[in-house]
C-alpha cells in the first residue's frame, strides 16, 4: 500500500506518517518499505491520471503487509489501531484465498495428470487393436447348414 492512501486510512498527513516512518526508519527494512523510484513513480502517477501541478512532492513509500503491521506500532493514536487490524484482517483474508486458490490449483493438477494417464493407456490398447491386420487374425470356421453347403 502507498504511504498517502494509508495516511488517508489513519486520518493523518502524509507528511507525518512519513515523518513518523523515517523516525524509526530501522523498524522498516526493505521487505517491509520502500520508496519508490521516480520511474516507478511516473508509470504508477499515470494509472491514476493526475496532473503535474500540485499533489505529490516526494516519492511515495510503498509498505508491504509486514510494514502495515509495523505502522501500529509507530502510530498510536485510537484510529491507527483500528485501521491496522483491519488491514491485518483483510492480508489474512487475501492469504487464506491464495492458499485454497494453489491447493485447488494442485488437486487440478493432479486429476489432469490421473486422467491423461489412463486415456493413455486406453489409447494405447486401441491402437494396439487397430494395427492388427486381418492376417493375423485366423478365419473363424462357418457354423450350422454354411459348413455343409461346400
Amino acid at each position: 500500500m502507498l504511504d498517502f492512501d494509508l495516511a488517508d486510512l489513519y486520518e493523518t498527513e502524509t507528511k507525518r506518517l512519513k515523518e513518523a516512518v523515517r523516525r524509526n526508519i530501522k523498524r522498516f527494512p526493505p521487505d517491509f518499505m520502500f520508496e519508490l523510484s521516480p520511474k516507478e513513480w511516473e508509470i504508477l502517477r499515470t494509472q491514476f491520471a493526475t496532473s503535474r501541478w500540485g499533489g505529490v512532492r516526494y516519492q511515495p513509500f510503498a509498505f508491504t503487509e509486514q510494514g502495515v503491521a509495523m505502522l501500529a506500532s509507530i502510530l498510536k493514536s485510537e484510529k491507527a489501531i483500528e485501521v491496522n487490524i483491519q488491514i491485518v484482517r483483510a492480508f489474512v483474508i487475501l492469504r487464506q484465498y491464495a492458499l485454497g486458490y494453489a491447493e485447488l490449483n494442485q488437486k487440478l493438477e493432479t486429476f489432469m495428470l490421473e486422467t491423461n494417464m489412463q486415456f493413455s493407456d486406453i489409447y494405447q490398447a486401441l491402437t494396439e487393436m487397430a494395427s492388427q491386420t486381418e492376417k493375423d487374425q485366423k478365419p473363424i470356421p462357418p457354423i450350422g447348414l454354411l459348413a455343409y453347403e461346400k
